[in-house]
């Protein structure tokens, strides 16, 4: 049931005695209780996953290598999502209000684009890094250092902000669309909006271009190392053609196959939402709010995929987790621990 349909005398607002208010949807206890029970456990799962990934890599010594330090600051991402994004975008889904003023509105809608932007921008380094990895291996380790990876993951972050911050603040998404927004204004309310142009520029930049290439490299890094296998012979070895391009650990391949995972996860969550966001324009706003949440609240549970992820295909991660969990982590030595699954 939308505000419309309801009696006047049922109306609440987000913000009463204000006649240029929003209207606030009644919702029953239960409704609530099961919206915030979700979006919490979403944010505990993100906080906590992203979490140990972020003190695994850091602690032991075995997971110091550069895929893992892009891996880190990609859960760096993931973390900030669960911590500055989710909690604001839940209030404002159960009671359909922004309580915390137009300054903010702004900010956090700036800054929801800019960890989105980082993600893509994370994914495409650890891309390129697996397609060194698997495609170059004889040259992988000059090439691909600690420090050359902690470069790409700042340069990440660095572009990142200037694109998102810069749409946001320079107002050039809302060019064309001042009459509109005046005509839907109202106190409580924190609604985000782009022309047409920005709309599929936005879409083409930050996800449908950046993903497909990726699919490319990652295409082509199977295609490799399919050839590799069949050249020599072993399946059950990943890579072995010394001879042409050196030694690829099988390790390496099984990283390759668990991070393509984590990019398809990244595109299903999200192509929905950026979909969503170059036709709104151009069909005049028309998706129904219900839609664009639940797309929304699709994305962010990305941010705790990546984890899962992690540990169900990462027998490394599994280790580090358990140890963390059961606090053998603060033992003398752990840093050092062998995290070689057999």
């Amino acid at each position: 049931m939308t505000h419309e349909s309801l009696p006047p005398e049922l109306l609440l607002y987000c913000v009463p005695g204000s006649n240029a208010s929003c209207a606030m949807i009644p919702n029953g206890f239960r409704t609530i209780f099961a919206l915030y029970l979700v979006f919490v456990s979403g944010m505990l799962v993100t906080i906590l996953g992203n979490s140990f990934v972020i003190l695994s890599i850091c602690h032991f010594k075995q997971l110091h290598s550069p895929t893992n330090v892009l891996i880190l600051s990609l859960a760096l991402v993931d973390l900030l999502v669960g911590v500055l994004v989710m909690p604001f975008s839940a209030t404002r889904t159960v009671h359909i209000c922004w309580f915390y003023g137009d300054t903010f509105c702004q900010l956090h809608a700036s800054f929801e684009l800019f960890l989105i932007i980082a993600s893509i921008f994370h994914l495409i380094c650890i891309a390129v890094d697996r397609h060194q990895a698997i495609c170059n291996p004889l040259h992988y380790s000059r090439k691909i250092t600690i420090t050359v990876a902690m470069i790409m993951a700042c340069v990440s972050w660095a572009l990142a902000a200037a694109y998102s911050f810069g749409v946001f603040y320079s107002k050039a998404n809302e060019a064309g669309l001042e009459d509109l927004i005046a005509s839907v204004a109202c106190l409580g309310g924190c609604y985000v909006y782009s022309n047409p142009l920005w709309g599929i520029l936005g879409g083409a930049i930050c996800i449908f271009f950046p993903c497909t290439v990726m699919v490319c490299i990652y295409t082509h890094i199977f295609i490799v190392a399919k050839q590799h296998v069949q050249k020599t012979g072993d399946k059950n070895k990943c890579l072995n053609d010394r001879s042409k391009r050196g030694f690829v650990k099988k390790s390496e391949c099984k990283a390759a196959k668990t991070l393509s995972i984590v990019l398809g996860a990244f595109i299903f969550c999200w192509i929905p939402l950026f979909t969503i966001s170059i036709t709104e324009p151009l069909t005049g706003f028309s998706t129904p709010p219900i839609i664009t949440e639940v797309l929304h609240w699709s994305a962010y549970f990305n941010s705790a995929c990546n984890p899962i992820i992690y540990a169900l295909f990462y027998p490394s991660f599994i280790k580090c987790f358990h140890c963390i969990i059961t606090l053998k982590i603060f033992s003398s030595n752990s840093s050092n621990m062998n995290l070689t699954v057999k």
